[in-house]
């Protein structure tokens, strides 16, 4: 009976202590509203391509908004900047030299250092003024001269942006 016992933990042990695979999805093939197919990597919340507005389209919403607000909202664009030590935020293009600065909510997920190309961005517009320490943080960030650091003297008011889900395009 002893021996019995042993074999059925043993033939448990075996079989139950399977090998599992962590799967592992970095890119993924979305169908947007133009019936192409595009493959993306997706960061922090799960989101979908279609119904994206234009960067030339947050650029016109950006005018209607004022300190304070904000404006849930989904954008395409293409990425001007990433930040070089971690990926804790990155510009998008707005066209006419205008520019949308994006952090990720929470700090929950970053960009990759090498990101470059179109991006889909979920979350909240607004405005916001940043302070000339925090301009000089990022500028820091952002690998330039101490000397263009430096030359950061005034606070500026900058349209941002807080996603909860980035798709980058592949």
């Amino acid at each position: 009976m002893k021996n019995i016992v042993v074999l059925l933990m043993l033939f448990t042990a075996i079989f139950g202590c399977k090998n599992h695979e962590k799967e592992v999805v970095e890119t993924k093939e979305i169908q947007s509203s133009e019936q192409n197919e595009v493959k993306y990597a997706s960061f922090g919340d799960k989101i979908e391509a279609d119904g994206a507005i234009t960067s030339a389209e947050m650029a016109e919403r950006y005018q209607k908004l004022k300190e304070g607000d904000t404006l849930k909202t989904k954008v395409k664009g293409t990425i001007l900047e990433v930040c070089s030590k971690k990926g804790c935020w990155m510009m998008l293009d707005l066209g006419k030299n205008k520019e949308m600065m994006v952090r990720f909510k929470d700090y929950g997920f970053f960009m990759p250092l090498n990101a470059k190309g179109e991006v889909i961005v979920d979350g909240k517009a607004y405005v916001t003024v940043i302070s000339v320490d925090e301009l000089r943080h990022y500028a820091e960030d952002a690998g330039k001269p101490k000397k263009a650091i430096e030359a950061i003297t005034e606070p500026e008011t900058t349209l941002a942006f807080e996603a909860t889900g980035v798709l980058l395009k592949g």
